[in-house]
C-alpha cells in the first residue's frame, strides 16, 4: 500500500513538471532518468516527437568505466551528454527533472551541464 501511494505522488509530480515544459528543435527537453544501477539522458523534440541525443550508463563506451546511478556517476554523465550535444547542435535545453527532487544526482547532473556549457 504504502509502495503504491509513493508511486502515485511521484507520477503526479511528473504529469504536474511535464504540463508546463516541453522540447523543440531550438530548445529539446532533456529528460533525465535513473533506475537503481543505471542513468539514462536523452533531449526530446516534443514538436516532432523524436530522440535527438540519448546516453546511457550502459552504452559500450561507458560500460568499462562502471558508472552507478550516484552523484559521481551522474556528474561524469552530465559531462559526456553535454559534449554530445553541443556536437549535435544543441546550446539551449529545458531540464525535466522527472518528478526528482532537485538534489543530490539530479543536482550533480545539472551542474555538471552547465560547466560545459549548456544552457538550462
Amino acid at each position: 500500500m504504502k509502495y503504491k501511494r509513493k508511486r502515485l505522488l511521484r507520477q503526479k509530480r511528473v504529469w504536474r513538471i511535464r504540463k508546463r515544459i516541453s522540447g523543440n528543435a531550438l530548445r529539446p527537453r532533456v529528460c533525465l532518468h535513473f533506475s537503481n544501477r543505471h542513468i539514462y539522458v536523452q533531449a526530446i523534440d516534443d514538436e516532432a516527437g523524436r530522440t535527438l541525443v540519448s546516453l546511457s550508463s550502459l552504452n559500450k563506451d561507458l560500460r568499462t568505466r562502471n558508472l552507478k546511478a550516484d552523484v559521481e556517476g551522474a556528474a561524469e554523465i552530465g559531462l559526456l551528454f553535454s559534449e554530445k550535444a553541443k556536437e549535435a547542435g544543441i546550446k539551449r535545453i529545458v531540464f525535466d527533472r522527472n518528478g526528482r527532487l532537485y538534489h543530490g544526482a539530479v543536482k550533480a547532473f545539472a551542474e555538471a551541464s552547465r560547466k560545459v556549457g549548456l544552457e538550462f
